[in-house]
Order: C-alpha cells, then structure tokens, then sequence
C-alpha cells in the first residue's frame, strides 16, 4: 500500500475511533494489540497538561503528550495554545522565543485589540489576524462594568443570562461560517508539512481556544474525555487571576457583586456540550463538522496525523 494510502487510512480510523463510530464487529473481545487495549492502558495513565509558565499570560501551553486511540502520542513542541500575550514581559518574550515559533494565529476581534492591545512577540513574528466572533460578550462585558449600576449589572448578567451567552457563544463556533473558516484555516496550516510550531489564542484562552484544542485532539485521535480535560483545565490555571480580577472590580467599586462575572470567566461542561449538541445536530457528529462543517478532506486529516502523531 503507498504511504498516501496509509496516511488516508489512518485518518480515517482516528476520525471514526474520535467519535465512535467503528463497526459493530470493532467492540468484539479485543485481541492482544487492539484498540480496547490501548485505551485501556490509555486511562490508566494521567496525562500530564504541558503548561508554559509566564508572567503576562497565565494560559499558555503545549498541546502535546496526549496519548491517542491508535496508540500513538502527540508531538510536543508543535501546537501551542495561549490566551492574550498583550502584556508579556521582556522574560516572558525570551521564554516565548524558545519556542521556535513561526506562527502565532489570533482570534480576538477588533475591539479586544483596541482594549487589551496587540500581542508582545519574539522579533520577527507577527500575529495573523483570524478573528471569531464572540457574538458581542466583550463589549457586553465593558457595557455591564463601566456602568457602575448594580441593578444593570444583574439585569445583563444575572439570572442565568451570562450562561445563556455561553452557550450562545459556543454554538456559534458550529453555526456560524466565518467562525468555521478561521478554525479550519487554522487546522490546515498546522496540518501544512511546511509550517513549524504555531500558537493560537484569543483573550482569555479558553472559550474560542478552547474549542479549536479540542476540535484539533479528537481529529488527532485523542480520546474524548481527554480532549474535553485539556478544555476544563484552563479553569485552574485562570483560578487566581480571574479571582483578582473580580476582587479589583470590587474594592474599586465598579461592581458590588463581581461573582456576576464568574460564568465568563470559566469554561464548563454544558458549554462545551451546547457546541458538541450543535454539531451533531448539523453534521451528525465530529466526523461530519470536521469535514462537512470545517471542509477538511482525508488528505488534510491524515496529515495532522502525519505530522502530530508518533
């Protein structure tokens, strides 16, 4: 068989073991090397999340380590994930550059930009522009807190209504086709032979980037649970950070009960499962807004596996 035969065949089989979809034969007692077995051993073992310690960013890390369902494990050193690198510092600037990156995607729109400020890179590096909406949360965000009215800032964001946009928010990444083009540009270059190490972000590094770590896992074979831990993790390492951020809001007196904030500032279960709802509802699954949804092709999909997967 030829090697793009091969590398079509195993994407194939990672498409179909990420979202479950192996005939019924595949579920029989499995052999000695089989899938079972490997995943198997698979959650007997923690994975450890590859975190990059900086100042002026507290969501950075190496999407790679994963073991997958083939049996194979994705390269470190290639796919970086990351909120906002606006307020990096000079050291953070020389950890970054260690990184040998050669591209750093972002998917802030304008007005992040305007507020947060452009990303402080190694010299030669420039962020690409890939904005996805977020459907007006921040300016939603600067509206609520520059209002300074407590009686406002419930009626915007209480009662459920901050989860509400959440899960608004996340099924815009399946609905939406300019959203689906920026994160399927974003997998094509990663898949690209040529590129080297790339990272991708938004302002918090957690809900646009969230979505594309775990879109980008599963089409790697990653199991689902493991892919879905990558996306909650961001909830520890934003912790602190977001607690002071609500404790300034506070003691500045720009909003008596900050805790208003806390559903946008967290990732959750049931809003990554408005996306996956969404998704299946569209595409009948991974599989189909992988290549429906996203217009991947085998070719594409095998070489993520190519690249990614030792």
């Amino acid at each position: 068989m030829s090697r793009a035969r091969i590398r079509l065949a195993i994407a194939v089989l990672a498409s179909a073991l990420a979202v479950g979809t192996l005939p019924a034969a595949a579920h029989a007692a499995p052999a000695p090397h089989s899938t079972s077995t490997i995943a198997g051993r698979y959650h007997r073992q923690a994975a450890t999340i590859r975190r990059i310690p900086l100042q002026g960013a507290v969501n950075v890390r190496d999407l790679g380590g994963y073991r997958t369902w083939t049996g194979g494990r994705v390269r470190e050193g290639l796919v970086y994930r990351s909120d906002a690198l606006g307020k990096l510092t000079p050291a953070d600037i020389t950890a970054l550059s260690g990184l040998g990156l050669t591209k750093v995607v972002d998917f802030r729109i304008p007005v992040e930009l305007r507020y947060d400020g452009a990303d402080r890179l190694p010299a030669g590096l420039t962020p690409t522009s890939r904005p996805v909406s977020d459907l007006g949360l921040y300016g939603t965000l600067l509206t609520a807190i520059s209002s300074g009215d407590p009686a406002t800032q419930e009626q915007m964001l209480g009662g459920g209504r901050a989860e509400a946009y959440m899960r608004d928010i996340y099924r815009t990444f399946v609905t939406s086709p300019e959203n689906r083009a920026q994160f399927a540009a974003t997998l094509r270059e990663i898949a690209d032979g040529g590129q080297g190490p790339l990272l991708y972000h938004c302002t918090s590094g957690k809900d646009r980037t969230g979505w594309m770590s775990y879109v980008l896992l599963r089409a790697l074979a990653v199991p689902e649970s493991s892919a879905t831990g990558d996306y909650l993790a961001s909830n520890t390492f934003r912790a602190a950070y977001d607690a002071q951020v609500r404790a300034g809001l506070k003691q500045s007196g720009r909003m008596q009960d900050p805790d208003l904030l806390i559903p946008l500032q967290e990732v959750r279960q049931d809003y990554l499962d408005a996306a996956t709802a969404q998704m299946d509802a569209d595409y009948g699954g991974f599989h189909g807004y992988l290549t429906d949804g996203l217009g991947l092709d085998l070719r594409t999909l095998a070489k993520l596996q190519d690249k990614l997967v030792r």
